[in-house]
């Protein structure tokens, strides 16, 4: 009833009386107006800011309007040249407030949870005589906000909250219903013709004049335009015969939904229409701000009409309004569908042939078309947008700045950039984003060059060669195609006026030419025409034509500067005079008009900048960019990106006042002409290739070689982001509907999600250590999988943006992956040949199974590796041969069906081969295979008969096409949209095509389909090859489902533009990089002033975009770094070049310009001593660090290069070592393997300012230590010889006698020991632990083994020590940082003093040294191995680094071991199981094998014994005794002479070993914390030190103190011997913890007997016989995990509390629980304590008395009888909490004891007021006594002996009070939070625990 009210519509400004201050409210300039047209009052919204003048209904946001009905009707005009804003919220079913927002304003949709915009477009036309400009007319907006939230956001609507309507506007009135109008027929009319649809009502009409047409006044808005099927079948009933003219303009709006909640493929172009009557017209053409172009043979011109399928997906739709009647006999558009949008005669070729024009002749005279066999329109395909920059690379020789071409133009206006990618060219609109492209090239473009008056571009493409073409730059047309004698043209110049060109290249034979055209005559119907052409024999890197003068040209290269001038037919040059600059690698040049002449600026690879009289061609003044020496450093900073000692500039650009510098350290630097300061720059993450200021002088556009490109606003200062790049090919990509999402995998290690609505960069996922090879998305899920070349599978969640799961089930790599459309399974395919299947319904996908050798070996990573039926059932891939197809049961894996392809093509003279496959849509249920014939076979899926074979010229099909709704209803099938196809939305997810084809990412519209297409006589796909630009390489195509787009991806991709997103949290091993903000900071400053004092400039504040938080930037990454800096004094430091080598300053600080006067005597030139690092090979992909440089003095020595430190301070000793900052910003990543140490997390810190007692004087004497750090690597020596046994357990070393078992345990280290050496004469011991809080540098310390001291402390190191090793004289010592730290130092023993320290690029996962010369080294890493050579000469020592890399036939794996055997052999372990042996005489590996399924963490070999250790728990014994024989043979011997003789599968990876020199013994340490004694001779393996894995909750002891218990978070409880340390027993439960831990008090009826009672995290409640070695009872007297536990006095009951406060009391002979207290609900029992009540009544009658603790510091003690079931309350203690603001990050236990040397004292400590411990007398109900502590007590422990307590500390501290004193005393020793003290019943020691290490103390004194 609530909606009857509201029925049939609703006048809402009269119902809610807008006219009232009271119902409504009116801000800024509202006013009642009388409308002429209307003929009525109306309301008048105007002023300069929308937000400050509206009407709003009602008048406060806590209101609602509560109207229900579907329909809103707006009836408004727009104010002409004015923007106008309507709000509407709606709220859903659900109660969620929906925003929806109108506006001429908005460019592009966009979507929210809670806010949708939608940009209204209506662009004007000229209206006809006596009509209002569309712009001025009034308008019916007709919203359905049912479809509105239905559609866009997958809600339910439920009615209109509240309406906002701001300027600049007039609006008539609203109106709510629930019946669709049509607000063009009245009543009468529809009486009088009695049309079945809804007329408008009269109050809602608006005057129409007698005669004429309700269109030619108002416009009829309607959105979503297919809202109503009912009206519009209506509609279609009601259509006339007559035709009528649909004019005026037509507005729309132009979203793209963020969800699809039903079929909405015909609403996805979301146009709002201007409805007719009737309508039937050929519709006008449709002109774009920047008109698409394109280059095509053929193409129909018939309009696409139809359904609302028909419409354009373009992401922004212009309309342009006209009144022109056009009538055709052949279209006919009825009053309800989309008004129709032809292709625009702009998106046709603009050479258009005779055929062609024919053709559209016979289209206008109506002619049937679709006779003909092909494509309606032909091509199918339109190129809608292209990702990516840059083209051919011409630069000679190739440097950093060089790559694919990277020149960027300004149009003249300044308001878009024209640029190329690969063979398209791409004019951008900088402010809308929208691009214009340019099609023709078959080649990647390699120059381009645009005229003065911005009307006439040139462009060159590289193959075949130098083809240019001169454009109509405003149409877009071709208006000459010719070739250059240039073989290769590099450069393109235009002169001011366009008629003269000139162009720089090579010819055939190498030489330089250059070529004039005279392109006068182009565009008047003649040709370009060459003028003259030129050999020259001087370099030409840039070539430029003067604008003032068409006939004078320069040209500057390596070593010279040339004017050019063009006269009576021929082109001379002359050098200009350069004098000591003639030996300089000039880059860029640019001419600026002065008032004095006309001055040439010329920029040079070592940092010079040249100004050139142009007149007297002599040098006018020479300066140079310089890096700075950081104020206060004591060494030269280097530059990330040059070599030299000057600056890079790889361009330059002037305007009349500034000049803009681009150079290769990555910075764009804005100079003023006089180069006294830097007025800007801007660092980006890669060197810039070229820089453009806007002919405004505003902008400078910059390009960078990574293929990024983007403008700096000098005004604003700041940058934005055009255009991002992958920086290379791109392997694989697949495509996400529902989300519109892309996502592409490239060779640059990264996986990048883009938007398919706007293509932008949404995600940015880097390995750096693994490639990924295939991509897949997951149908229903924002997750999507990923395949890498390691063979790893990951699932990355896109909203938490992080590594979900990862399986490692595969051994080669990924060539496929596919989930099912139901998204309950997903299949991975690798290149060795197996299959795996996973359940990927869940978040977190598992293995289900994996098949071996059931697919193609052969194949490569392909989209169409793996394909899923479109019901889920049928999976099908090519193996196990090329020659063979599979098909699957996707559920059970059983083979269903196997074709062989082979036999299909019998007349073939070869036997013919799978290439891709794909499913066709069921009904029919085909399989489509392309065959290496290019023929595609269509297969029956069940039957696996033979139904049609097509040829399909070179088209490969990948992928399943999806099935929709077709535009007549139906489902349909387009195998290789070459069979028969009936206007189906069918649409392939992936397709491959070898025809000619752009290697960038392209997206490509297919307009709508007509009628019914018949296998044409040449392939459709052939004639969209036609239309595809670039070289005949592969292509990877995608086709989006919903939007009738495909993506092309080649070779190369250069994806989009900048999007903001949020800061993730990557993957350990992986890098989330975030899209680019918005803005980029810049630095500015001043630099003048007398004597060389700096001015500072003011500090810029700057803000990244919204939404963007603080951090995002990557250090090295995608986007220019986010920075903001004053230039401090002494950042410009003025220079002369006079100076020699020995003053030059090199730095990253902001660069110098040194200036002096041409001529200056006395100049000596600059000598350049940098390098690459790998001269003589190819570069390897990560470059190594440029702090080390080559040695000039090792001559001979192909491919080694020496890395030069010496011992005094002349390198960098630090930090500053390497000069990588730009990586080290980067987060570290974590290799793949175990190798690497890795700190366990500690929340604690370590205290300070505590007093530690005298040696000698202790009360505590550390006894032994429990337990073996699993956690580290190598950490673990023996010395058979001399007996010598040590190892690491947390930060102590631990020295033990293995015969009597006595420990000595060397304390210093403040944290977690990573690692150990011992010397070859075994009398010192290096140690080295982790950074500390306190420290900023990792601690080595070198131990005298003798004595047992520390004799010298080392720091270099940052994060953490890798290894350790000794050089064989041991006169040195070598330490490698683990991957955070990536640093290889070397010191001397003698003195400890660093000699050498060395940048690594990458993480090395080992280092030894030869045994046979202590001045060899050699490193394991990333698919190498590195030779490091020590040389000395006087005091400096320099390293020559040699890298041999893996044989291709081991396979992309990473070294992780190494050890050296017999001379010269060096055995290597890789993470795949290998095992490579190499010579090292001639460096390269001759044999490999594998010895484990799992990565090789430990090689040991001596003689002819190989030990192997890996992380399958796996220790192996091989006999290599043939290997020094097999070296002799060479490469590509057999490893069948190499065999194992024994094998031991321990309790954990292997982590240490140390074996005695026969092999026969040893001792093997594994992550499990155990360490074993392993015998080859008896195959045994003998635990010698054994602790728990996880932390340590409990420590109990038998009644006698011969045994003790303990129990641990891994679910063990472990039995030990107290007297020898030794573990007995030990009772493991899966799955659990074992939190607590009870031993049985002595029975009198049993004393053998004794029990230990346990409690697990479970509830469970399980009861231990010791002597039995059996489990006697398990109870469940809890639901929440048990967290206390003890027996009573007489050990016949048993109470238990657990984390819900409740106390249960059971007993363990009937295994009952008869009682429950919930005193203490909600809060967690920390301790329970019984003991029996001896003397004293304190209240009540009991013979045990107890107490329980929960953690809200409440204690309650209690008297019981259990015999007789009583049990009374004694006490309850409650103590305050102290303020929130005290209460530490993690909560101390709350603690009580009940005092053993007095009964009527109960001891508290935990949480209170103050640090202290509390002295309760339960007699007096007082407190008796406090003691002060420094910090929380984390546990406390009472000696039943002597007066004293034990009390831990979270800060790593274990405190002894003397209660009898007062006295205390602190002791170190733990790596953590002490969280356990228990005193042994004797009081003489004292277990300390942890985590997962156990101390015990030695109690002396007492």
């Amino acid at each position: 009833m609530a909606r009857v009210w509201q029925q049939p519509f609703l006048n809402v400004f009269r119902h809610f009386k807008v006219d009232e201050w009271k119902r409504s409210s009116k801000e800024g300039d509202v006013a009642v107006v009388t409308d002429k047209t209307l003929k009525c009052t109306v309301y008048r919204v105007r002023g300069p800011v929308s937000a400050g003048n509206y009407i709003q209904l009602p008048k406060t946001s806590t209101q609602s309007l509560g109207l229900t009905g579907r329909y809103l009707y707006v009836l408004f005009r727009p104010l002409p040249a004015k923007h106008f804003v309507i709000h509407l919220d709606l709220c859903t079913e659900d109660s969620q407030v929906i925003r929806v927002s109108f506006s001429n304003f908005f460019k592009e949709f966009k979507s929210t949870a809670t806010w949708l915009q939608f940009p209204f477009i209506c662009e004007t036309g000229t209206p006809r005589k006596g009509v209002g400009s569309p712009g001025a007319r009034w308008t019916c907006l007709q919203l359905d906000l049912h479809d509105i939230l239905l559609v866009y956001l997958n809600r339910r609507y439920s009615q209109l909250k509240s309406i906002r309507l701001c300027a600049s506007l007039l609006v008539r009135n609203l109106y709510t219903s629930d019946l669709c109008f049509d607000p063009a027929v009245t009543v009468a009319e529809a009486r009088r013709a009695k049309l079945p649809i809804t007329p408008i009502p009269r109050e809602m009409a608006f005057p129409v004049p007698k005669g004429e047409s309700w269109h030619d006044h108002y416009v009829h808005v309607r959105f979503p335009s297919d809202s109503s099927k009912t009206s519009s079948e209506a509609v279609q009933k009601s259509c006339s015969p007559s035709e009528a003219v649909l004019a005026g303009p037509v507005p729309r709006l132009l979203p793209h939904p963020a969800a699809f909640s039903k079929l909405v493929q015909d609403s996805l172009a979301l146009m709002v229409q201007k409805h007719g009557p009737t309508a039937s017209r050929q519709a006008p053409s449709v002109p774009r701000p920047l008109p698409e172009v394109s280059v095509s043979c053929e193409r129909s011109e018939v309009c696409s009409v139809g359904g609302p399928s028909g419409r354009s997906q373009e992401p922004l739709a212009w309309v342009k309004a006209t009144d022109k009647h056009v009538v055709s006999d052949s279209l006919h558009v009825s009053a309800r569908q989309t008004t129709v949008e032809p292709t625009a005669p702009e998106d046709a070729s603009p050479q258009e042939s005779p055929g062609r024009k024919q053709n559209q002749q016979e289209a206008a005279l109506g002619k049937d078309r679709f006779q003909q066999r092909s494509f309606l329109p032909d091509p199918v395909l339109r190129l809608k947008g292209v990702i990516g920059f840059g083209g051919h690379s011409t630069k000679w020789p190739v440097t950093s700045a060089s790559g694919p071409c990277a020149q960027a133009l300004w149009t003249r206006d300044g308001a878009a950039v024209v640029y190329p990618c690969h063979a398209v060219i791409v004019v951008l609109c900088v402010n809308t984003r929208e691009q214009r492209l340019f099609l023709g090239h078959t080649d990647k473009v390699s120059a381009l060059a645009l005229d003065g008056n911005g009307s006439l571009l040139a462009s060159a493409q590289a193959r075949p060669h130098s083809m240019l073409r001169l454009w109509d730059f405003q149409t877009g047309e071709c208006l000459s195609l010719f070739q250059s004698p240039v073989h290769t043209v590099c450069s393109l110049s235009f002169s001011d006026s366009g008629e003269v060109l000139c162009g720089v290249g090579k010819d055939r034979h190498g030489r330089m030419m250059v070529v004039v055209w005279g392109t006068a005559q182009v565009g008047r119907g003649g040709e370009a025409v060459i003028l003259t052409k030129v050999h020259s024999d001087v370099d030409i890197q840039a070539f430029e034509v003067a604008f003032f003068d068409e006939t004078r040209m320069a040209s500057c290269g390596r070593g010279s500067v040339r004017l050019w001038r063009l006269r009576g037919g021929g082109l001379r040059s002359c050098p200009v005079d350069l004098g000591e600059h003639h030996a300089l690698e000039f880059t860029d040049l640019a001419f600026r008009q002065a008032q004095d002449g006309h001055t040439l600026y010329v920029c040079s690879r070592s940092g010079h900048i040249l100004e050139i009289d142009h007149q007297s061609m002599a040098v006018r003044r020479a300066r140079r960019l310089l890096p700075t020496q950081t104020p206060g450093g004591p060494l030269p900073q280097k530059q990330a990106f040059s070599s030299g000692p000057g600056i890079a500039i790889s361009s330059l650009s002037v305007s009349q006042a500034k000049c803009a510098v681009g150079s290769e350290d990555g910075y764009l630097r804005l100079w003023p002409l006089d180069f006294s300061s830097v007025l800007l720059e801007a660092e980006h993450e890669g060197p810039i290739s070229s820089v453009r200021v806007s002919p405004d002088g505003l902008r400078v556009l910059s390009t960078t070689s990574s293929g990024h490109l983007g403008f700096l606003d000098i005004l604003s200062r700041e940058y934005s982001v055009l255009v991002r790049s992958h920086a290379a090919p791109v392997l694989a990509l697949a495509t996400e509907c529902s989300r519109g999402q892309l996502a592409t995998v490239s060779q640059d290690h990264t996986v990048r999600i883009w938007d398919l609505a706007t293509l932008q960069q949404l995600y940015d996922f880097a390995s750096p250590e693994e490639a990924p090879c295939a991509v897949a998305f997951h149908p229903t899920q924002p997750t999507f999988f990923c395949g890498f070349s390691s063979g790893a599978v990951r699932s990355f969640s896109l909203e938490a943006t992080e590594v979900l799961v990862e399986h490692r089930c595969h051994r080669g790599a990924i060539t496929g992956l596919a989930a099912s459309p139901d998204g309950s399974l997903l299949f991975s395919s690798c290149s060795r040949g197996s299959l795996a299947q996973y359940h990927s319904g869940a978040p977190r996908c598992r293995i289900l199974r994996v098949a071996a050798n059931v697919v193609c070996q052969e194949a490569c990573p392909n989209p169409s590796a793996l394909v899923v039926s479109g019901d889920s059932r049928l999976l099908a891939f090519v193996g196990p041969s090329k020659y063979t197809v599979t098909v699957m049961d996707t559920t059970s894996l059983d083979e269903l069906l196997r074709v062989d392809i082979g036999t299909l093509d019998l007349a073939g003279s070869r036997l013919d081969s799978a290439v891709a496959i794909c499913f066709g849509p069921a009904p029919p249920g085909h399989l489509l295979v392309s065959t290496s014939s290019n023929m595609v076979a269509v297969l029956d899926a069940t039957s696996g008969r033979l139904v049609r074979e097509l040829s399909a010229g070179m088209a490969v099909f990948c992928s399943r096409p999806p099935t929709g709704p077709s535009r007549c209803g139906t489902t349909q099938h387009r195998p290789a949209l070459a069979a028969r196809c009936t206007s189906a939305t069918q649409s392939l997810c992936g397709l491959w095509l070898s025809p000619p084809t752009s290697s960038n990412s392209l997206v490509w519209e297919t307009p709508s389909f007509s009628g019914t297409f018949w296998p044409p006589l040449r392939s459709p796909l052939q004639e969209v090859s036609k239309a595809l630009p670039g070289p005949p390489q592969p292509a990877k195509l995608a086709w989006v489902q919903d939007n009738w787009r495909t993506w092309c991806l080649g070779p190369m991709a250069f994806p989009g533009s900048r999007c903001p997103c949020h800061p993730r949290r990557p993957h350990p091993g992986w890098t989330s990089v975030p899209g680019p903000p918005r803005t980029m900071m810049v630095r500015a400053g001043v630099l003048g002033g007398p004597g060389g004092d700096v001015c500072l400039a003011p500090i810029l504040t700057c803000f990244a975009a919204p939404g963007l938080g603080e951090g995002q930037g990557h250090g090295g990454t995608l986007l220019p770094r986010l920075t903001v800096s004053p230039l401090s004094s002494g950042a410009f430091s003025m220079s002369d070049e006079s100076c020699g080598p020995e003053g030059l300053c090199q730095a990253s600080g902001p660069p110098v310009l040194v200036q002096k006067e041409a001529g200056r005597a006395g100049d000596g030139a600059w000598g350049a001593t940098g390098g690459p690092w790998d001269l003589g090979r190819p570069p390897h992909p990560r470059d190594w660090p440029s702090g080390l440089r080559t040695d000039p003095a090792a001559p001979g020595r192909q491919g080694m290069v020496t890395y030069r430190a010496n011992g005094e301070p002349k390198a960098p000793i630090g930090p500053g070592a390497c000069s990588t900052g730009r990586a080290r910003a980067q987060p570290p990543t974590r290799p793949d393997s175990y190798r690497h140490f890795t700190t366990r997390y500690k929340a604690s810190l370590l205290a300070k300012g505590l007093s530690f007692p005298a040696v000698g004087d202790e009360q505590l004497h550390l006894k032994a230590v429990m337990g073996y750090n699993g956690n580290g690597r190598a950490n673990l020596v023996w010395r058979p010889d001399t007996g010598f046994f040590a190892y690491t357990c947390g930060r102590l070393v631990v020295v033990e006698d293995l015969h009597s078992g006595v420990q000595q345990h060397w304390l210093g280290h403040p944290e977690e020991i990573s690692t150990l050496a011992l010397s070859h004469d075994a009398q010192v011991l290096a140690s080295a632990s982790g950074r500390s809080s306190t420290a900023s540098r990792c601690q080595i310390r070198v131990w005298d083994v003798p004595g047992g001291s520390c004799r010298q402390l080392l720091s270099h190191h940052d994060t953490a020590v890798q290894a350790l090793a000794f050089s064989p004289d041991d006169r040195l010592l070598v330490t490698l940082g683990d991957y955070g730290d990536r640093t290889l130092a070397l010191w001397s023993t003698a003195t400890y003093e660093l000699v050498s320290s060395t940048c690594l690029p990458e993480p090395v996962h080992g280092v030894a040294f030869n045994p046979w010369d202590a001045g060899e080294l050699a490193c394991v890493g990333q698919g190498a191995v590195t030779l490091w050579l020590l040389q000395q000469r006087g005091g400096d020592v320099s390293l020559q680094v040699h890298r041999e890399p893996i044989p291709e036939e081991v396979g992309g794996c990473e070294l992780t071991s190494l050890c050296y055997g017999t001379t010269p052999l060096l055995y290597c372990g890789s993470n795949a199981g290998q095992v490579c042996v190499w010579d090292m005489c001639v460096g390269r590996c001759f044999l490999a094998w594998d010895a484990d399924d799992g990565e090789i963490g430990v090689l040991l070999c001596s003689g002819a014994r190989l030990v192997s250790g890996s992380n399958t728990r796996r220790l192996r014994l091989w006999a290599v005794g043939a290997v020094p024989e097999l070296r002799r043979k060479g490469s590509g011997v057999r490893s069948s002479s190499v065999f194992m003789e024994r094998e031991l599968t321990l309790d954990g990876a292997v982590v240490s070993a140390v074996f005695h020199e026969s092999m026969d013994m040893g001792v093997v340490g594994t992550t499990a914390g155990t360490l074993w004694y392993v015998s080859w001779t008896e195959g045994t393996s003998t635990r010698l030190i054994s602790g728990h894995r996880s932390k340590v909750n409990e420590v109990v002891f038998s009644p006698s103190e011969s045994h003790c218990a303990t129990c641990s978070d891994d679910g063990s409880v472990r039995v030990w011997s107290v007297a020898s340390m030794e573990l007995l027993i030990q009772f493991q439960v899966l799955s659990q913890s074992c939190l607590c831990l009870s031993w049985s008090p002595p029975s009198c009826e049993h004393p053998e007997q004794q029990r230990v009672a346990a409690g697990y995290s479970d509830g469970t409640l399980r009861l231990f016989s010791i002597p039995r070695i059996a489990m006697e009872l398990k109870m469940h007297p809890h639901s929440a995990a048990l967290t206390a536990i003890a027996f009573s006095a007489d050990g016949q009951t048993i109470l238990s509390g657990d984390k819900d406060g409740l106390v249960a009391v059971s007993r363990p002979r009937t295994g009952m629980t008869f009682r429950v207290l919930s005193d203490h609900r909600g809060a967690p029992i920390c301790t329970i304590q019984s003991t029996r009540r001896e003397y004293g009544d304190f209240g009540a009658e009991g013979v045990d008395l107890w107490l329980a603790a929960s953690g809200d510091q409440q204690v309650s003690v209690w008297a019981s009888n259990w015999l007789q079931d009583r049990c009374e309350l004694v006490d309850w203690l409650s103590f305050p909490a102290p303020a929130l603001t005290e209460v530490p990050s993690c909560l101390p236990p709350s603690l009580a004891a009940f005092c053993p040397w007095d009964e009527a004292l109960l001891v508290c400590a935990g949480l209170g007021v103050h640090h202290e411990v509390v002295f309760y007398s339960l007699r007096q109900k007082q407190v008796m006594e406090k003691i002060p502590l420094p910090f929380f007590a984390v546990s406390m422990s009472l000696s039943p002996g002597a007066h004293l307590m034990a009390i831990g500390f979270s800060e790593r501290v274990l405190r002894l009070v003397d209660c009898a004193s007062g006295a205390v005393q602190d002791f170190a020793g733990h790596d953590d939070s002490v969280q356990l003290c228990r005193f042994a019943p004797s009081a003489r020691l004292l277990f300390t625990a942890a985590h997962s290490e156990i101390l015990v103390w030695e109690v002396t004194g007492h």
